[in-house]
């Protein structure tokens, strides 16, 4: 018997160096023929080791499959199972997995144990199953691993996947040991479903912060659109001399992007270069993209032309950022050179490319585009390629097309594509049409005043001033008023928003000042306008009007 023990052990070591070589599936399968000619496809040892293989590039079916022909599965092989499919995001096969474990539990004295439960729980949250979730939390306690700290930070990651913060609270206040992924995952769970607060004491009651820490805060304001408060995030990161990594970089670019704030872009690009970054494809996209809208353009194609690996969003924020610009032969120049590198195009190319068509007034060459991403690229038109196309018609003078096109758009036109149509029958003065766009508008968007604004312009430009009449009575009855603009400026690296007819700003002083020693020098008499500034006069006005 110790013999034949001996012998199997030894055969299993052979085969095991064989399953360590193998790369492909093709491999794994000759060696599964061999296994099954010495009589070792009982072997758990093996098998568990043969599934550890699948995990990369083996189909599922035939993992299964070895699995299921072993007739006495012990916990390695169970454990084997379940995080191949778990890895695989096969979660209702490592759930099945897991079920089966049990019923074995209860027939053959099988008990799922420390490495088991990891992937099971990830399993829950995959699946997003808050009632299952808790069930295995049961199982968890049951077996008496509740203090495990990887099953404890599986069961947090599970709650915060599941929403269920109560409950992630409850495992991270009763845990005996807290490292920096618990504390970042219920940081990214609070950032999660908009609890800022709650995620920002938590990250200064954090003894030990990382990177992940800091990024996770930056990349939760960004994505919920307070952008100052992500900006103001990483500039607290660089005073304490932490030093960022490509994950934070790409994190707070959207916020440079969207606050105009260019000088601290500038720095993550400078970052970057200096520290072997940009290399980085996804980094230099950011990079881009944040240069396009802050006007960067010439900044943008140096890097854009530098990239050794471009991908289709490097092709398409360059496109659509030239588009933007005004610069459309450029963008489909490009997108020329696109095609012939091989790149395949998407639905945002395709939004950069018709927008390159609009400004330049590009007729022909927008229909063709439009037809081309169905025909060519098998696309199918979202809302904004057909609000392009709508602006192409309308610039063009189409009306009446135009409205064919929205009539015939397989989803409901929203408030942009009735707002654009809008906009082209004042240019070509098409009331009839107006008025249809102003019902649907009324009915989409009421309380937008720029709408009767500009149907009130189409009339003043006909000299129909019964109509103009009718809009102003229309607007006073609802007690409509204009949406103050604002601008942005950065001013030592600090971002400042400046709202018209608002005067709380500490830095407008010292613009109308400026502003008057400018035009006194061009002979204006708005330094004398100035010294009859009186801010509570003003700040009355600006009141009133609200």
């Amino acid at each position: 018997m110790a013999a034949k023990m001996g012998k199997t052990r030894m055969l299993e070591d052979m085969f095991l160096g064989l399953v360590r070589k193998s790369n492909a599936t093709k491999d794994l399968k000759r060696i599964h023929c061999q296994m099954e000619k010495f009589s070792l496809l009982q072997s758990n040892f093996l098998v568990s080791k043969m599934l550890d293989a699948c995990v990369q590039y083996v189909e599922i079916e035939y993992a299964t499959l070895l699995f299921r022909n072993v007739l006495h599965p012990n916990i390695y092989l169970y454990n084997a199972v379940i995080r191949l499919y778990a890895h695989r995001e096969n979660y209702v096969l490592a759930i099945n997995a897991f079920k089966q474990l049990l019923d074995h539990d209860e027939d053959e004295h099988l008990a799922p144990d420390g490495f088991t439960f990891p992937f099971v729980i990830r399993a829950c949250g995959g699946v997003i199953d808050l009632w299952l979730g808790k069930q295995v939390h049961g199982h968890v306690c049951k077996h008496g691993l509740g203090f495990n700290g990887v099953i404890e930070n599986s069961l947090l990651d599970m709650y915060v996947k599941c929403g269920a913060m109560l409950e992630a609270h409850k495992v991270f206040d009763e845990m005996r040991e807290r490292d920096a992924i618990s504390w970042n995952t219920l940081i990214t769970g609070n950032m999660n479903l908009g609890r800022f607060r709650t995620a920002r004491a938590l990250l200064e009651a954090m003894p030990s912060k990382t990177i992940v820490s800091w990024t996770t805060m930056i990349s939760g304001y960004t994505k919920s659109g307070l952008f100052s408060d992500a900006l103001a995030m990483f500039r607290q990161l660089q005073m304490l001399g932490i030093q960022p990594d490509w994950v934070s970089l790409v994190a707070v670019l959207p916020a440079c992007s969207q606050l105009g704030a260019l000088e601290l872009g500038k720095w993550v690009h400078s970052y970057a270069d200096k520290h072997n970054l940009l290399r980085i494809t996804i980094l230099c996209n950011g990079l881009i993209e944040m240069y396009m809208k802050c006007g960067g353009v010439e900044q943008a194609m140096q890097l854009f032309n530098a990239m050794a690996d471009k991908d289709v969003i490097s092709w398409s924020t360059v496109i659509c950022g030239l588009a933007v610009h005004g610069r459309a032969h450029e963008a489909l120049n490009l997108f020329d050179l696109m095609q012939k590198s091989k790149i395949e195009p998407n639905a945002i190319t395709f939004v950069g490319l018709l927008s390159a068509c609009a400004h330049a007034g590009l007729l022909e060459q927008g229909q063709k585009y439009f037809h081309s991403m169905q025909n060519d690229y098998n696309i199918e038109p979202e809302i904004e390629h057909y609000g392009c196309l709508i602006d192409i018609l309308g610039r063009n003078g189409q009306i009446e097309r135009a409205l064919e096109v929205i009539k015939s758009m397989k989803m409901k036109p929203d408030a942009a594509i009735w707002g654009s149509l809008l906009s082209c029958c004042r240019t070509h003065r098409n009331l009839k049409i107006a008025i249809i766009a102003m019902e649907h508008l009324l009915e989409l968007d009421p309380g937008d005043t720029g709408n009767l604004v500009l149907l009130t312009n189409i009339y003043a430009d006909l000299k129909n001033w019964d109509g103009v009449a009718r809009m102003r009575k229309l607007m006073r009855s609802r007690s409509m008023k204009k949406t103050p603009g604002c601008s942005l400026i950065e001013v030592h690296s600090v971002v400042e928003e400046f709202v018209s007819g608002n005067i709380s700003n500490p830095l407008c002083r010292q613009v109308l000042e400026l502003l008057a020693l400018h035009w006194s020098k061009a002979n204006c008499d708005y330094a004398e306008t100035l010294k009859n500034f009186r801010e509570p006069e003003f700040k009355s006005e600006y009141e009133s009007c609200h």
